[in-house]
């Protein structure tokens, strides 16, 4: 293994979270809605929120299968990876700029920089086989999201801070600070993802490459097709994306109802955002621990167990009352969060085929950011039918069980070509259309 290259691999993470945690997570949401959008009403502000956070995913679900098909062809990630990561550091430091009442701008922006973050991390995630041998992945997977919840957690630290006493930066006020923060974070992401436009891994490309950016976009959509006509040679990949579909979705939605849901029962915006805070200093350890038990007791093993947690978490939110609760809770997120992402990633490299990460890695970014869409739609129905959020954050048990049944089915073996064997053989016994018309009911 390149060593240089795999450290640089793991700084990225370190580098792109703090995109997450303050930008996502904590600040911009605040900043829309008091400063982008002050000119509107509150519930206009937050729908048209929402429907930026959809627009940018289904930018980026539409745009990485076809991008991750071209830098398999070129075996190029790295140049695409570096593209996508100059997108949204550029987008996040014109957060910096906005103005009260400048919310399309502010909404054309976090459009941008989703595409640039979560398109960047679709070419980050397929590096993975590239630089690291299988019976490794789970161990440096979960080193990538430990990294990432400390690096993310360190700056978010500041950025409150600045926010919160602004003139211990020079700043003049809260919104002065605010924009310091933007700032912050477009700097560090950048600063810490030099290493790895230095030492991305590249692939030979392809020799039927051609020579034109149009027939370069051609090959890449018929290459693109045949995936989907192939995919049914991989029952184990299918059956891991419809379990990824299911318990993705969970964890996505406590990662964006959390703070709506404290809210309602009259948890404090200190608590919320301390909170946040522990999750990312207890992920980092546990991530690494967990992980390392990953590759001693299998990924898929450990996956299980972090999921039935999960279920845990969503029993005891319901029961939830006091602000203690829900560090509690925050505490078991940040215990099971990252090995979760970090062992379905390397399952997921473990299926796929070696010279294909790229464009497969997007068909899991387009499961991932679908899905996103019914878990909030549920939890938001059920609380509005009920009248109680109690039972809306219940009702997302339901993914966490069916994502483990249908992960229960998954055969994960000692490799690719084991599992492409455990495949054939299924297709042999003709258990493949069965299998496909399961998945499509």
């Amino acid at each position: 293994m390149n060593k240089k290259a795999i450290k640089a691999w793991i700084m990225y993470d370190w580098a792109n979270s703090a995109y997450a945690t303050t930008v996502l997570a904590a600040v911009l949401p605040v900043f829309y809605a008091s400063v982008a959008a002050a000119t509107l009403d509150t519930d206009t502000a937050a729908s048209y929120l929402a429907y930026t956070h959809s627009i940018g995913m289904l930018c980026v679900a539409l745009l990485t299968p076809l991008l991750g098909t071209l830098a398999d062809l070129s075996g190029r990630k790295g140049d695409f990876l570096r593209v996508f990561a100059i997108i949204g550091v550029l987008a996040t430091l014109g957060f910096s700029a906005i103005g009260e009442g400048d919310w399309f701008l502010a909404s054309a922006l976090l459009v941008i920089s989703t595409i640039g973050f979560a398109g960047g991390n679709t070419f980050y995630d397929a590096m993975l086989p590239d630089l690291v041998p299988m019976e490794r992945r789970d161990m440096i997977s979960s080193k990538g999201y430990a990294y990432g919840y400390i690096g993310g957690g360190l700056l978010l630290a500041v950025n409150l801070l600045m926010i919160q006493q602004p003139g211990w930066f020079g700043m003049s006020s809260t919104l002065a600070g605010t924009r310091l923060a933007f700032i912050s974070v477009s700097l560090w992401w950048l600063l810490f993802s030099i290493p790895i436009f230095r030492h991305a891994p590249r692939r030979p490309a392809s020799p039927d490459l051609p020579g034109t950016w149009k027939g370069y976009a051609a090959v890449g959509v018929r290459r693109l097709r045949q995936t989907f006509l192939q995919m049914r040679r991989f029952p184990q990949l299918i059956r891991m994306l419809v379990a990824f579909w299911f318990f993705n979705d969970g964890i996505n939605t406590i990662i964006l109802m959390a703070t709506i849901y404290g809210t309602s029962i009259g948890i404090g915006t200190a608590d919320l955002m301390l909170a946040l805070l522990l999750t990312q200093f207890i992920g980092f350890p546990c991530t690494l621990l967990l992980g390392a038990w990953a590759q001693r007791w299998g990924a898929k093993q450990v996956l299980i167990v972090s999921l039935s947690v999960y279920i845990c978490i969503v029993i005891l939110g319901y029961f939830m009352t006091q602000a203690i609760h829900f560090y509690v809770l925050a505490g078991l997120v940040g215990v099971v969060q990252g090995v979760s992402q970090s062992t379905a990633r390397s399952l997921f490299s473990n299926l796929m085929p070696a010279d294909r990460t790229g464009e497969y890695f997007g068909f899991v970014n387009i499961t991932g950011k679908f899905s996103s869409i019914f878990g909030p739609f549920v939890f938001g129905y059920v609380g509005q039918i009920t009248g109680s959020t109690r039972w809306g954050i219940l009702s997302l048990i339901f993914f966490f069980i069916a994502g483990i049944a249908v992960l229960l089915t998954v055969k994960v073996q000692k490799g690719m070509q084991d599992a492409t064997r455990a495949d054939q053989e299924e297709e042999q016994n003709g258990n493949i259309g069965a299998l496909l018309g399961k998945v499509q009911m």
